[in-house]
């Protein structure tokens, strides 16, 4: 019995992506099919390389090919192409035409650790193979230059007009920080702090970035508002610890992303639980288990927890994130996994506001 390309993309179209809830041929994904009588090579290019769910979509893609009757050998080709919630690219729109996704990373109050998320993720998308962009919009207490080991570094104009980015760690950083001393106080007014935000946004050489990932400051103030109005962003992760006081700001927070209309992504929760380093025992100094609850609450996903630990805040000062220097860590491997569902979560987010690719066989 001769195996036919209709043979196979009727089998593929029985796989479905768990995080995406659609066969894989619907979105588009199954590529560059050849038929040679009982083998098969096909393409399956996934919708980011960060993709949560590849280890299941592999199991089944290879399951439904050996189903299929009369094929002996097959060989599957992976790849990844991250679709921004425009388009295929463009989900900046027209201000910043090359970045196909944008995430806002908040709290609703500070000291909960957002910035080492938000660097600590940015790092983890870029090792999975996504192109990656870091903004510190958090002007008045920036840290990403001293996390990322860049505080002593200054960004230079290849033009007088615009800015090129630093590099750090496989992802490019750009930081109010870069541009003021070190212990100079911004005394700025909500419309000053609008022009500058503005101005690291679009006179910035970002490039071609599957996400460019946004540190806002702690709180509900103006910065939301200005990007909601100026940019569409894939969605926000929300951060928090678990004790009462941090998850009420987190409610608070969660409001105001729904009233800008800026899609929450889920939520993390740090310093989930202190390890002993010497007897492994696991200590709850902030409470446990808030941010589930949260999410629970609020119907949204719950993205991961990272244990307190002494080497996140040494890996940050040192301005080496902890993702970098210390990969097999417990704490690397909780921020590599929330990185993967945010991923996945953009993926959900960009099949809503896209219309589904054609699939040509070939």
């Amino acid at each position: 019995m001769s195996v036919t390309q209709a043979d196979v993309m009727t089998a593929m179209s029985k796989v479905i992506d768990p995080e995406l809830h659609i066969d894989l041929v619907k979105a588009g994904m199954v590529k560059d099919v050849r038929v040679t009588g009982d083998t098969v090579k096909l393409k399956i290019e996934l919708t980011t390389p960060a993709c949560p769910m590849k280890g299941k979509i592999q199991a089944d893609a290879e399951a439904a090919l050996k189903a299929v009757p009369g094929l002996k050998t097959f060989d599957i080709e992976w790849g990844a192409q991250v679709r921004g919630v425009a388009g295929g690219s463009g989900g900046g729109g027209a201000l910043l035409p090359g970045v196909k996704n944008i995430l806002l990373v908040g709290a609703g109050k500070g000291g909960v650790g957002k910035s080492t998320v938000a660097v600590n993720l940015a790092v983890s998308l870029a090792q999975h193979g996504a192109k990656v962009g870091l903004l510190d919009a958090d002007f008045y207490g920036p840290s990403v230059p001293l996390m990322t080991g860049l505080a002593d570094k200054r960004p230079v104009s290849p033009n007088g007009k615009t800015l090129d980015p630093l590099i750090a760690h496989g992802i490019k950083v750009m930081s109010i920080g870069f541009l003021v001393e070190a212990d100079q106080a911004l005394i700025w007014r909500g419309p000053m702090l609008h022009g500058a935000l503005m101005q690291l946004v679009r006179d910035v050489n970002w490039g071609d970035l599957d996400y460019l990932i946004l540190d806002l400051p702690p709180g509900t103030g103006d910065v939301a508002l200005t990007l909601s109005q100026s940019v569409r962003a894939a969605g926000a992760v929300l951060v928090t610890t678990p004790q009462d006081v941090a998850l009420a700001d987190v409610v608070r927070a969660k409001q105001m992303f729904d009233k800008v209309h800026i899609p929450v992504l889920g939520i993390v929760e740090n310093m989930s639980q202190f390890i002993c380093p010497h007897c492994s025992k696991a200590t709850h100094i902030f409470n446990h288990g808030g941010g589930r609850k949260a999410a629970e609450m609020f119907g949204i996903p719950f993205l991961g927890e990272i244990p307190l630990d002494l080497k996140v805040r040494e890996s940050g000062d040192l301005g080496v994130p902890v993702v970098a220097g210390a990969k097999d860590s417990l704490e690397a491997k909780a921020f590599q996994e929330i990185a993967r569902n945010v991923a996945g979560r953009v993926s959900a987010q960009t099949m809503k506001s896209v219309p589904l690719p054609v699939m040509q066989a070939r």
